[in-house]
């Protein structure tokens, strides 16, 4: 994958549109990305990152956090467009975030949906659109560069930072680093779902095992108290033995069950034999006291019958006479109908009759529906008066609404017209203070632009401060460590220069009789050197030689340290002198800007004044909206007041012709209502006397006819009652029954004579007789006798029947017992050969000599392949000092196989990455970095990376070995890579020529292209 062209635009600290030219900056293999803090180097990262994949890095990757320039005027849109060839195919990605713009219709903001596009050039057809999907896009530029974002950031914008760490870090925060770059889940998903495979067989044969065991506690319960006492097999799931015992338990209680059915059933035949005795002897004595009962009971109702015998024949004579008084019913019923018509209809009568005048109260019915007919012929000759007089109703509504409308228009001509005498001095009022909030917000705008590097100089000067401190204390550490290191070196040379002052006794020491002399070859030694007073010998002098490099480490350390902590000073000094003119000229050293203090009290100026203009400034949307309102007012209020006067001219000619027309109404009315006060109480009136008429004259009729009536049917029951032989219809209607008095009367008399035909059928029965002259019956003691019987074929029935469902209860709970112990057979082999498996995964199994894991395994062998490729390049960087190797020992109680460590080639031994020093450091993590991309890669798919980016830690570097890492970083380009630096170290402007400068403005930061040949914009 090769970069190409970078296009930014309002994105970070970027306000306007930059493009990077990544082609000419990589045609020199390195080139360099450099400016201040938080110009934007990482930014320019970031904008490929969020090209590629649509989002920024992770640890930058806030969701509070706005990807838009803070400096970006409102009508420029936040984008990022990249170019480059991946995959052999040319492609340009350009996305845009989510992102406020300004409503098309009305005021305030909204916010804009995040945008992708991909195109791709065609050297026939030039660049032709693929896809606007961020789905779709995604997938693509996935499936071509064959990482994902965190690989990628990881791989391609190596973080040094991340890398020492994974140099120093135990074998866990290595294993995290590198499951996430060779995305090795899927072991770890293996390694789970064993050990949840292993723990779903576990449970299965521990439940099967506990259900062995609820079933045998279930058979001891079937069997009684007998299997109480039988001794249960313990109850231990996953006992081998567990299966077998049970089995063996439930045969022997079978047995014991089916003796004692053997002896249910037997003594179940005697009970019966017992009760049948007794239920014989029991019925026997209940039929003789039932005939004998039955006897004394017909005797009762006989004598019962004779005494009632006069009732019945006054019933059975009442009875007679209530069907002759039934004949003249009819005739009763009719007579009663007429009579209370007759009153009905004489009570109507005089009810109409107050209602009338005195002089009609006797009238006929002629007559009084004559006087209603002329009284409804002089109502209808009213219709037109009724008519007139409700137009003249409305006319009065009418000349009523337009007063109310005249005095309402007069109020708001005269309300509009003192309000508009005053518009002109309330509109030049409140033009006057939007002039004044929009000065205030212009000099809001500039104090916020001077408040912000004020503030940004008063922290540099805070540090530049601590740093002066620091820097004298380095300096102070530096000198110690150089005198301390000057003496181990003379202590050294001085024990170096004795001892071999001494050189030839200490090789005497070694020289054995008839040995050769490994100095002269002699076999014979006639007079050795002896050691003189104070004499080195070789352990001295190592021990003196490793003080000597051990100060050495620390002068270096020491040098190190100073030199980047005066780096750090002149930084803070530099930005903190960086100033506007009006501050020039402050205290403080040369070169090193004004005071804390001094800049202190000038943040807190123009602190005040800048929350001074923004308060005045707040204010202009409100004035700005006071101003239309006022306005709108004044067009609404002039409209109204042109309103008003034109309904006042029509109003006029509206009420002359009302009044024309209802004064040729009242001159009618006059004519028509008479002596009433309106047309429509003389109607009313008309109206009430037709319908007093009409209701008398027909109250007059109701009661001839019923008088008639009440006359006709005094004859027919007069005829009816002497017919039925009643002297008087009176005397018919007294010996009327009801009909629940005439039911009742019928049913006394068929009860007394089927109970008579009932006494007499008992009387004439033989047994009844019989058994009244036997011995007195006994029931009594039969039931006693026959209860006892009965209770124990009960009690033999339900041993029989506890027996019975004894057996059948152990049989059903042997037959689950033997199927359960059946069906444990393949789930205990299953558990076995999963937890063999699982255990190996996890590295808990004895199988697993270096109780290492699956993806612990799978890690070491990716590690081992990151060394080798790290080794290659850390050789030429430490001049062919150091090596790294893999180690896959256990370290104290963890687990082996992610251990790391460094040959020293000087010593030829193994030393732990942590006691590299800061710059080996360096060094050996960017080696590790560059062999972790090459193994990612080719992990990836064999994906070409062209283009990488290293940020920051070339500080910790002494020269020569800047020059080797620098040489590392340039044979690359032999594999037609080229190298992004990211870093502050002012010696790299001078090595590398070909730069990206990141630039802070006030109006937002820009990149400058330095080539070999001069600065491009």
């Amino acid at each position: 994958m090769r970069l190409h062209r970078l296009t930014i635009t309002a994105f970070g600290p970027f306000g306007a549109t930059q493009e990077v030219d990544f082609d000419a900056l990589s045609s020199a293999g390195i080139f360099l990305l450099h400016g201040p803090t938080g110009a934007g180097k990482t930014s320019v990262l970031d904008a490929v990152c969020y090209g590629l994949y649509g989002a920024v890095p992770g640890a930058r990757q806030n969701p509070g956090t706005s990807l838009r320039s803070d400096h970006a005027p409102e009508g420029l849109t936040t984008e990022v467009c990249l170019e480059l060839t991946v995959g052999g195919r040319r492609l340009e990605v350009t996305r845009r975030p989510a992102q406020p713009r300004r409503k098309k219709k009305g005021t305030g903001f909204t916010t804009e949906k995040a945008q992708s596009w991909l195109r791709e050039y065609d050297s026939e057809h030039g660049w032709r659109a693929l896809s606007r999907s961020h789905q779709e896009i995604g997938e693509e530029l996935s499936a071509l560069i064959g990482m994902s974002r965190d690989q990628f950031c990881q791989v391609v914008l190596l973080p040094q930072g991340d890398f020492a760490r994974f140099l120093r870090a135990d074998a866990e925060a290595r294993g995290r680093l590198l499951g996430r770059l060779f995305d090795t889940r899927r072991f770890a998903a293996v390694e789970e779902r064993l050990a949840e495979l292993r723990r779903g067989a576990e449970a299965q044969v521990r439940a099967g095992d506990e259900q062995i065991i609820g079933l045998a506690q279930r058979i001891a319960q079937a069997a009684g108290p007998a299997g109480r006492e039988w001794p249960l097999p313990e109850d231990r799931p996953g006992e081998p033995g567990l299966a077998e015992g049970v089995l063996e338990w439930a045969a022997v209680a079978r047995a014991g069950a089916r003796e004692r059915l053997t002896v249910a059933e037997r003594s179940l035949s005697a009970a019966e034999s017992r009760q049948a005795a007794a239920r014989q002897a029991l019925d026997a004595e209940r039929e003789l006291a039932r005939l004998q009962q039955r006897y004394e009971e017909t005797r009762r109702r006989a004598a019962a019958l004779e005494a009632g015998r006069p009732e019945r024949d006054r019933c059975a004579a009442r009875l007679e006479r209530a069907r002759k008084a039934a004949l003249v019913a009819p005739a009763l019923e009719l007579r009663g109908e007429a009579e209370r018509a007759y009153r009905e209809a004489s009570e109507g009568r005089e009810r109409s009759r107050g209602r009338l005048p005195a002089d009609l109260a006797d009238a006929g019915a002629e007559q009084l529906a004559a006087m209603e007919s002329r009284f409804r012929q002089e109502l209808g000759g009213l219709e037109a008066a009724r008519r007139a007089e409700r137009r003249s109703a409305e006319i009065d509504a009418e000349r009523a609404a337009l007063e109310r409308q005249s005095r309402a228009d007069d109020e708001l001509i005269q309300d509009t017209g003192h309000w508009l005498a005053g518009w002109d001095a309330v509109r030049h009022g409140l033009q006057e203070h939007i002039e004044e909030a929009q000065e205030a917000a212009t000099l809001a705008e500039q104090l916020a632009g001077r408040l912000a590097p004020a503030r940004r100089r008063l922290e540099a000067a805070r540090r530049r401060d601590a740093l002066a401190l620091e820097a004298a204390a380095a300096a102070r550490r530096m000198s110690d460590a150089r005198e301390s290191a000057l003496a181990a070196h003379e202590h050294w040379l001085a024990l170096r220069e004795r001892r071999l002052r001494d050189i030839a006794a200490e090789l005497a020491a070694g020289l054995l009789d008839g040995a050769a002399c490994t100095v002269c070859g002699s076999v014979e030694h006639p007079d050795p050197a002896q050691p003189g007073d104070g004499h080195v010998d070789r352990a001295t002098e190592e021990a003196a030689q490793t003080a000597h490099r051990r100060a050495e480490a620390a002068r270096t350390a020491a040098e190190r340290e100073h030199g980047t902590v005066r780096e750090r000073f002149a930084a803070a000094s530099a930005e903190a002198a960086e100033g506007p003119e009006d501050d020039e000229g402050r205290g403080g050293p040369a070169g090193t800007g004004p005071s804390v203090t001094e800049l202190e009290v000038f943040v807190a100026e123009l602190t005040r004044e800048h929350a001074f203009a923004h308060r005045r400034a707040a204010g202009t949307h409100a004035a700005r909206e006071a101003l239309a309102a006022a306005e709108r007012e004044h067009a609404g209020r002039l409209d109204q007041y042109g309103r008003a006067e034109r309904r006042a001219a029509a109003r006029t000619s509206q009420r002359e012709a009302l009044d024309r027309e209802q004064s040729v109404l009242l001159a009618e009315l006059a004519t028509a209502r008479g002596e009433s006060a309106t047309v429509a109480a003389h109607v009313l009136r008309l109206e009430r006397r037709v319908e007093l008429l009409g209701e008398a004259a027909e109250a007059v009729r109701a009661e001839q006819s019923a008088a008639q009536r009440r006359k006709e049917a005094d004859a027919r029951l007069a005829d009816a009652a002497f017919k039925a032989g009643f002297d008087t219809p009176d005397a018919a209607a007294a010996t009327l029954l009801t009909d629940a008095a005439h039911r009742d009367i019928q049913h006394r008399i068929d009860a007394w004579q089927s109970e008579a035909a009932a006494v007499a059928d008992r009387l004439a029965e033989q047994d009844a007789q019989a058994a009244a002259e036997r011995r007195q019956a006994e029931p009594g003691a039969a039931q006693t006798a026959f209860g006892f019987a009965e209770r124990l074929l009960r009690d033999a029935g339900s041993a029989l029947a506890a027996a019975r469902e004894r057996c059948s209860e152990l049989d059903r709970l042997s037959r689950r017992a033997a199927e359960e112990v059946r069906a444990m057979g393949p789930l205990r082999r299953e558990h076995d050969r999963v937890a063999r498996l699982a255990g190996l995964t996890a590295g808990t199994s004895a199988d697993n000599e270096r109780k290492m894991r699956l993806e612990a395994y799978v890690l070491a062998a990716r590690l081992e392949q990151v060394a080798a490729a790290a080794t290659a390049r850390l050789r030429k960087m430490s001049s062919g000092r150091y090596t790294l190797v893999h180690s896959d020992a256990r370290s104290g109680g963890r687990r082996a196989g992610l251990g790391l460590h460094v040959v020293d080639s000087w010593t030829g031994r193994e030393r732990d990455t942590a006691t590299l020093s800061g710059g080996e450091t360096f060094f050996a993590s960017l080696a590790l970095a560059l062999g972790l991309a090459d193994v990612v890669t080719d992990e990836a798919g064999g994906v070409r990376l062209d283009t990488l980016f290293i940020d920051e830690g070339f500080g910790s570097l002494d020269e020569q070995t800047l020059d080797e890492v620098l040489d590392v970083l340039d044979s690359l380009r032999e594999r037609d890579r080229s190298v992004g630096i990211v870093s502050h170290v002012a010696d790299l402007r001078r090595r590398i020529p070909a730069q990206l400068e990141v630039v802070k403005e006030r109006h937002g930061s820009e990149v400058r292209h330095r080539m070999a040949d001069g600065l491009s914009g």
